[in-house]
């Protein structure tokens, strides 16, 4: 069984990201891949401040990563970028802590006028980290989610369909 890891990059669990994750757990379930999830906001503030490599809970998250064979990566796009704590975590994994893994790039932002900025910005961290297979990003605007008082998010068909085309990818993958 192939085995995933989701790192979260957001700021909170109750954000339009969330539909995108809730996808993506969806599909793996489908397919039958184990995952964990990473919350990058929920990791101690002090840890991901002071680079404490040696914290019990970074090590235990970077375990997760080492032992995934597929790591996807979710963010917000705020003000062009990704999110800083993103950031502030990545700098907390080994330097190769991305080879050999299929890496999902997956962001949500406010207008398509930032997709660049997980070409730019992100897959440039990553290759650092030694990812080589890194899938086409899916970028969502965030108008694309709608939130619903009884289902939680809907995700306009054609973002639903770009998302799944990209995650059937890795059912092709070794």
């Amino acid at each position: 069984m192939k085995k995933a890891v989701i790192i979260n990059g957001g700021n909170t669990r109750n954000s339009r990201l969330t539909a995108i994750q809730q996808r993506v757990e969806g599909f793996f379930d489908n397919a039958v891949i184990a995952f964990e999830t990473i919350y990058v906001h929920e990791l101690p503030p002090e840890d991901l401040i002071a680079a404490n490599f040696n914290s019990e809970n970074i090590k235990l998250v970077n375990q997760q990563v080492e032992n995934a064979e597929i790591v996807v990566i979710l963010t917000p796009i705020y003000k062009a970028s990704y999110t800083g704590i993103l950031k502030t975590y990545l700098d907390l994994l080994p330097q190769k802590a991305l080879e050999g893994k299929i890496i999902v790039p997956l962001a949500v932002g406010g207008s398509a006028y930032h997709l660049l900025a997980i070409e730019y910005a992100l897959k440039p961290v990553l290759s650092v980290l030694g990812a080589t297979e890194i899938l086409n990003t899916v970028y969502i605007i965030d108008k694309q989610i709608e939130r619903s008082e009884t289902d939680g998010f809907k995700i306009e068909e054609e973002a639903e369909k770009r998302l799944t085309t990209e995650l059937q990818h890795l059912l092709t993958r070794k």
